[in-house]
Protein backbone atom coordinates (compact mmCIF):
# COMPACT_ATOMS: atom_id res chain seq x y z
CA UNK A 1 0.00 0.00 0.00
CA UNK A 2 1.48 3.35 -1.00
CA UNK A 3 0.71 6.39 1.15
CA UNK A 4 0.66 9.24 -1.24
CA UNK A 5 0.53 12.17 1.16
CA UNK A 6 1.56 12.33 4.82
CA UNK A 7 -1.07 13.28 7.39
CA UNK A 8 -0.19 16.73 8.76
CA UNK A 9 0.29 17.13 12.52
CA UNK A 10 -1.91 19.44 14.48
CA UNK A 11 -0.62 22.96 15.12
CA UNK A 12 -0.38 22.34 18.87
CA UNK A 13 2.10 19.50 18.26
CA UNK A 14 4.57 21.60 16.25
CA UNK A 15 7.78 22.77 17.94
CA UNK A 16 9.21 25.97 16.49
CA UNK A 17 12.79 25.45 15.29
CA UNK A 18 15.05 28.30 14.22
CA UNK A 19 16.77 27.55 10.95
CA UNK A 20 20.56 27.82 11.14
CA UNK A 21 22.51 29.86 8.66
CA UNK A 22 25.16 28.19 6.48
CA UNK A 23 28.02 29.67 8.57
CA UNK A 24 26.59 28.29 11.81
CA UNK A 25 26.17 24.84 10.25
CA UNK A 26 29.81 24.88 9.14
CA UNK A 27 31.12 25.81 12.59
CA UNK A 28 29.07 23.19 14.46
CA UNK A 29 30.23 20.43 12.14
CA UNK A 30 33.82 21.64 12.67
CA UNK A 31 33.39 21.61 16.46
CA UNK A 32 32.08 18.06 16.32
CA UNK A 33 35.17 16.93 14.41
CA UNK A 34 37.50 18.75 16.83
CA UNK A 35 35.90 17.12 19.87
CA UNK A 36 36.30 13.70 18.25
CA UNK A 37 39.91 14.08 17.01
CA UNK A 38 42.48 16.22 18.81
CA UNK A 39 45.43 16.61 16.46
CA UNK A 40 48.65 15.24 17.95
CA UNK A 41 51.56 17.68 18.28
CA UNK A 42 53.84 17.62 15.25
CA UNK A 43 56.72 15.15 15.51
CA UNK A 44 60.17 16.71 15.74
CA UNK A 45 62.47 13.67 15.58
CA UNK A 46 62.87 10.23 14.02
CA UNK A 47 62.13 8.41 17.27
CA UNK A 48 59.70 5.49 16.91
CA UNK A 49 57.28 7.29 19.29
CA UNK A 50 57.41 10.67 21.07
CA UNK A 51 58.43 8.88 24.28
CA UNK A 52 60.31 5.57 24.44
CA UNK A 53 61.00 3.61 27.63
CA UNK A 54 63.82 1.06 27.88
CA UNK A 55 64.10 -1.55 30.62
CA UNK A 56 66.73 -4.14 31.44
CA UNK A 57 68.98 -2.82 34.19
CA UNK A 58 68.79 -4.61 37.53
CA UNK A 59 69.83 -1.62 39.66
CA UNK A 60 69.97 2.15 39.78
CA UNK A 61 71.25 3.70 36.53
CA UNK A 62 73.85 6.41 37.08
CA UNK A 63 75.07 7.38 33.63
CA UNK A 64 73.98 7.75 30.00
CA UNK A 65 75.74 8.99 26.85
CA UNK A 66 74.92 9.19 23.14
CA UNK A 67 77.21 7.88 20.41
CA UNK A 68 78.77 10.87 18.54
CA UNK A 69 76.87 9.92 15.37
CA UNK A 70 73.60 9.54 17.24
CA UNK A 71 72.68 5.99 16.25
CA UNK A 72 73.28 4.41 19.66
CA UNK A 73 73.42 5.27 23.34
CA UNK A 74 74.95 3.55 26.35
CA UNK A 75 73.82 3.28 29.98
CA UNK A 76 75.30 1.82 33.14
CA UNK A 77 75.02 1.92 36.89
CA UNK A 78 74.73 -0.10 40.07
CA UNK A 79 74.33 -3.49 38.34
CA UNK A 80 77.87 -3.12 36.86
CA UNK A 81 76.61 -3.85 33.32
CA UNK A 82 77.05 -1.53 30.35
CA UNK A 83 74.06 -1.65 28.02
CA UNK A 84 74.28 -0.48 24.40
CA UNK A 85 70.95 0.52 22.85
CA UNK A 86 69.68 1.56 19.45
CA UNK A 87 68.16 5.05 19.37
CA UNK A 88 65.81 4.30 16.46
CA UNK A 89 63.24 1.61 15.80
CA UNK A 90 62.05 -0.07 18.97
CA UNK A 91 65.18 0.98 20.91
CA UNK A 92 66.47 -2.58 21.09
CA UNK A 93 69.28 -3.58 23.41
CA UNK A 94 72.23 -4.38 21.13
CA UNK A 95 74.79 -5.66 23.63
CA UNK A 96 75.60 -5.99 27.32
CA UNK A 97 79.22 -5.53 28.41
CA UNK A 98 80.35 -6.99 31.72
CA UNK A 99 83.64 -6.95 33.61
CA UNK A 100 83.48 -4.31 36.32
CA UNK A 101 83.08 -5.66 39.85
CA UNK A 102 81.71 -2.39 41.25
CA UNK A 103 79.05 0.13 40.25
CA UNK A 104 79.81 2.11 37.09
CA UNK A 105 79.64 5.79 38.09
CA UNK A 106 80.19 7.44 34.71
CA UNK A 107 80.69 6.45 31.07
CA UNK A 108 81.36 8.30 27.82
CA UNK A 109 81.92 7.43 24.18
CA UNK A 110 85.30 8.37 22.74
CA UNK A 111 85.13 11.16 20.09
CA UNK A 112 85.44 8.67 17.19
CA UNK A 113 82.66 6.52 18.67
CA UNK A 114 84.64 3.27 18.57
CA UNK A 115 85.11 2.89 22.32
CA UNK A 116 83.42 3.57 25.65
CA UNK A 117 85.36 4.72 28.73
CA UNK A 118 84.05 3.92 32.22
CA UNK A 119 84.82 4.78 35.85
CA UNK A 120 83.85 2.33 38.57
CA UNK A 121 83.76 1.82 42.33
CA UNK A 122 86.02 -1.24 41.81
CA UNK A 123 88.93 1.32 41.76
CA UNK A 124 89.47 0.85 37.99
CA UNK A 125 88.71 2.51 34.67
CA UNK A 126 87.73 0.55 31.57
CA UNK A 127 88.06 0.95 27.80
CA UNK A 128 85.44 -1.04 25.88
CA UNK A 129 85.17 -1.87 22.20
CA UNK A 130 81.69 -0.89 20.98
CA UNK A 131 81.64 -3.43 18.12
CA UNK A 132 82.81 -6.54 19.98
CA UNK A 133 81.48 -5.58 23.41
CA UNK A 134 84.77 -6.62 24.99
CA UNK A 135 86.87 -4.72 27.51
CA UNK A 136 90.03 -3.73 25.67
CA UNK A 137 91.90 -2.26 28.65
CA UNK A 138 91.64 -2.04 32.42
CA UNK A 139 93.36 0.92 34.08
CA UNK A 140 94.58 0.69 37.67
CA UNK A 141 95.91 3.59 39.69
CA UNK A 142 93.18 4.86 41.99
CA UNK A 143 93.20 3.19 45.40
CA UNK A 144 89.50 3.68 46.16
CA UNK A 145 86.20 4.50 44.38
CA UNK A 146 86.50 6.29 41.02
CA UNK A 147 83.61 8.76 40.78
CA UNK A 148 84.03 10.36 37.39
CA UNK A 149 85.73 10.15 33.99
CA UNK A 150 85.88 12.32 30.88
CA UNK A 151 87.76 12.00 27.59
CA UNK A 152 89.64 14.67 25.63
CA UNK A 153 87.78 15.99 22.58
CA UNK A 154 90.75 16.05 20.22
CA UNK A 155 94.44 15.37 20.08
CA UNK A 156 95.94 12.37 21.89
CA UNK A 157 93.64 9.76 23.39
CA UNK A 158 93.58 11.22 26.89
CA UNK A 159 91.20 10.56 29.78
CA UNK A 160 90.84 12.33 33.11
CA UNK A 161 89.40 10.69 36.22
CA UNK A 162 88.69 11.69 39.80
CA UNK A 163 88.03 9.64 42.90
CA UNK A 164 87.57 9.33 46.63
CA UNK A 165 91.37 9.07 47.00
CA UNK A 166 91.51 12.89 46.53
CA UNK A 167 93.36 12.65 43.22
CA UNK A 168 92.77 13.78 39.68
CA UNK A 169 94.56 11.47 37.25
CA UNK A 170 95.25 11.85 33.54
CA UNK A 171 95.61 8.71 31.43
CA UNK A 172 96.85 7.91 27.96
CA UNK A 173 94.47 5.24 26.64
CA UNK A 174 97.45 3.29 25.26
CA UNK A 175 99.15 2.99 28.66
CA UNK A 176 97.95 1.10 31.71
CA UNK A 177 99.22 3.54 34.34
CA UNK A 178 98.22 7.21 34.78
CA UNK A 179 100.62 9.64 33.09
CA UNK A 180 99.88 12.53 35.50
CA UNK A 181 98.54 12.49 39.07
CA UNK A 182 97.38 15.71 40.74
CA UNK A 183 96.53 15.68 44.44
CA UNK A 184 93.55 17.53 45.91
CA UNK A 185 92.65 17.98 49.55
CA UNK A 186 89.16 16.48 49.29
CA UNK A 187 87.39 13.73 47.33
CA UNK A 188 86.82 14.53 43.64
CA UNK A 189 83.31 13.94 42.31
CA UNK A 190 83.34 15.53 38.83
CA UNK A 191 85.99 16.19 36.16
CA UNK A 192 86.27 17.55 32.63
CA UNK A 193 88.93 18.64 30.13
CA UNK A 194 88.86 22.04 28.50
CA UNK A 195 88.55 22.20 24.71
CA UNK A 196 92.27 21.77 24.00
CA UNK A 197 92.94 19.26 26.84
CA UNK A 198 95.61 21.63 28.22
CA UNK A 199 93.51 22.24 31.32
CA UNK A 200 91.39 20.07 33.61
CA UNK A 201 88.38 21.15 35.65
CA UNK A 202 87.66 19.26 38.85
CA UNK A 203 84.93 19.59 41.46
CA UNK A 204 84.51 17.88 44.79
CA UNK A 205 83.07 18.00 48.27
CA UNK A 206 84.85 21.32 49.02
CA UNK A 207 82.29 23.09 46.74
CA UNK A 208 84.97 24.71 44.53
CA UNK A 209 85.84 24.11 40.88
CA UNK A 210 89.60 23.92 40.40
CA UNK A 211 91.21 24.64 37.05
CA UNK A 212 94.49 22.73 36.59
CA UNK A 213 97.32 23.34 34.16
CA UNK A 214 98.12 19.86 32.86
CA UNK A 215 101.78 20.65 32.06
CA UNK A 216 102.56 22.33 35.37
CA UNK A 217 100.33 19.92 37.38
CA UNK A 218 99.05 22.79 39.50
CA UNK A 219 95.87 24.80 40.05
CA UNK A 220 95.81 28.00 37.95
CA UNK A 221 92.64 29.42 39.47
CA UNK A 222 89.59 28.36 41.48
CA UNK A 223 85.94 29.16 40.69
CA UNK A 224 83.91 29.72 43.86
CA UNK A 225 80.15 30.13 44.18
CA UNK A 226 78.60 26.76 44.92
CA UNK A 227 77.79 26.11 48.57
CA UNK A 228 77.68 22.29 48.47
CA UNK A 229 79.30 19.29 46.75
CA UNK A 230 79.70 19.56 42.97
CA UNK A 231 78.14 16.48 41.36
CA UNK A 232 78.58 17.08 37.62
CA UNK A 233 80.66 19.10 35.14
CA UNK A 234 80.05 19.51 31.42
CA UNK A 235 81.86 21.62 28.81
CA UNK A 236 79.83 23.46 26.16
CA UNK A 237 80.24 22.42 22.51
CA UNK A 238 82.30 25.51 21.66
CA UNK A 239 84.52 25.04 24.73
CA UNK A 240 83.86 28.54 26.11
CA UNK A 241 81.62 27.71 29.05
CA UNK A 242 81.52 25.10 31.81
CA UNK A 243 78.25 23.84 33.32
CA UNK A 244 78.21 22.59 36.91
CA UNK A 245 75.55 20.83 38.99
CA UNK A 246 75.72 20.97 42.77
CA UNK A 247 73.97 19.68 45.86
CA UNK A 248 73.12 23.32 46.69
CA UNK A 249 70.24 22.86 44.17
CA UNK A 250 71.75 25.13 41.53
CA UNK A 251 73.21 24.69 38.08
CA UNK A 252 75.84 27.29 37.13
CA UNK A 253 77.48 28.38 33.89
CA UNK A 254 81.10 29.57 34.14
CA UNK A 255 83.09 31.49 31.55
CA UNK A 256 86.29 29.46 31.15
CA UNK A 257 87.79 31.38 28.23
CA UNK A 258 91.28 32.77 28.81
CA UNK A 259 91.33 36.41 29.96
CA UNK A 260 87.70 36.25 31.13
CA UNK A 261 86.73 38.53 34.05
CA UNK A 262 87.58 37.41 37.57
CA UNK A 263 83.89 36.79 38.33
CA UNK A 264 83.47 33.86 35.96
CA UNK A 265 80.01 32.70 37.06
CA UNK A 266 77.75 33.93 34.27
CA UNK A 267 74.39 32.33 35.09
CA UNK A 268 72.65 30.44 37.88
CA UNK A 269 69.72 28.05 37.28
CA UNK A 270 67.46 26.65 39.96
CA UNK A 271 64.35 24.51 40.28
CA UNK A 272 65.74 21.00 40.50
CA UNK A 273 66.40 19.17 43.76
CA UNK A 274 69.10 17.13 45.47
CA UNK A 275 68.12 15.08 48.50
CA UNK A 276 69.41 12.79 51.25
CA UNK A 277 70.37 10.11 48.70
CA UNK A 278 73.38 12.29 47.79
CA UNK A 279 73.63 10.81 44.31
CA UNK A 280 76.12 12.34 41.87
CA UNK A 281 73.59 14.05 39.61
CA UNK A 282 75.19 14.94 36.27
CA UNK A 283 74.43 17.80 33.88
CA UNK A 284 74.52 18.32 30.12
CA UNK A 285 74.48 20.90 27.32
CA UNK A 286 72.40 20.71 24.18
CA UNK A 287 74.65 20.65 21.06
CA UNK A 288 73.66 24.22 20.08
CA UNK A 289 74.29 25.55 23.60
CA UNK A 290 70.75 26.97 23.89
CA UNK A 291 69.60 24.49 26.52
CA UNK A 292 71.04 22.84 29.62
CA UNK A 293 69.75 19.99 31.72
CA UNK A 294 70.59 18.41 35.04
CA UNK A 295 69.67 15.40 37.12
CA UNK A 296 67.15 15.95 39.89
CA UNK A 297 66.05 13.99 42.95
CA UNK A 298 62.39 15.05 42.62
CA UNK A 299 61.91 12.58 39.72
CA UNK A 300 61.58 15.24 37.00
CA UNK A 301 63.87 15.99 34.05
CA UNK A 302 64.55 19.73 33.99
CA UNK A 303 65.61 21.59 30.87
CA UNK A 304 66.46 25.30 31.05
CA UNK A 305 66.81 27.92 28.35
CA UNK A 306 70.35 29.31 28.68
CA UNK A 307 69.37 32.82 27.55
CA UNK A 308 66.33 33.48 29.75
CA UNK A 309 67.30 31.00 32.52
CA UNK A 310 63.66 29.81 32.52
CA UNK A 311 62.66 26.15 32.93
CA UNK A 312 61.24 25.27 29.50
CA UNK A 313 60.62 21.58 30.23
CA UNK A 314 59.83 19.74 33.45
CA UNK A 315 59.33 16.21 32.18
CA UNK A 316 57.60 13.58 34.35
CA UNK A 317 57.83 9.79 34.07
CA UNK A 318 60.59 8.62 36.37
CA UNK A 319 59.58 7.14 39.73
CA UNK A 320 63.04 7.58 41.23
CA UNK A 321 65.86 10.11 41.33
CA UNK A 322 66.96 11.25 37.82
CA UNK A 323 70.73 10.74 37.89
CA UNK A 324 71.88 11.70 34.40
CA UNK A 325 70.55 13.37 31.26
CA UNK A 326 72.03 13.48 27.75
CA UNK A 327 71.12 15.42 24.60
CA UNK A 328 71.19 13.72 21.19
CA UNK A 329 73.99 15.13 18.98
CA UNK A 330 71.80 15.79 15.91
CA UNK A 331 68.13 15.70 16.89
CA UNK A 332 65.88 17.23 19.59
CA UNK A 333 65.97 14.04 21.69
CA UNK A 334 66.73 13.80 25.41
CA UNK A 335 67.71 10.62 27.26
CA UNK A 336 67.36 10.34 31.03
CA UNK A 337 68.23 7.56 33.47
CA UNK A 338 67.22 7.14 37.08
CA UNK A 339 67.23 5.19 40.30
CA UNK A 340 63.97 3.56 39.15
CA UNK A 341 66.07 1.39 36.73
CA UNK A 342 64.28 3.05 33.80
CA UNK A 343 65.59 4.82 30.69
CA UNK A 344 63.42 7.42 28.97
CA UNK A 345 63.97 8.79 25.48
CA UNK A 346 61.77 11.73 24.59
CA UNK A 347 61.59 14.33 21.87
CA UNK A 348 61.43 18.05 22.58
CA UNK A 349 60.82 20.98 20.24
Amino acid sequence: MVIESKRKAEDSALVPVQKKSKNELATTSKNKQVSQLQPAPARTSNLFAPIMVCEGHEGEIFTVDFHPEGQYFATSGFDRKIFLWSVYGECENLSVMTGHTGAVMELHFTPDGSNIITASTDYTLGLWDVVTGERVRKYKGHNTFVNCIQGARRGPQLMVSGGDDSTVRIWDQRKKQPTITMNTVYQTTAVSFNDTAEQVFSGGIDNDIKVWDVRKKEVIYTMKGHTDTITGLSLSADGSYLLSNSMDNTLRIWDVRPFAPVERCVKVFSGHQHNFEKNLLRCAWSPDGNKVSGGSADRFVYIWDTTSRRIIYKLPGHTGCVNSVAFHPNEPIVASVGSDKMIYLGEIE
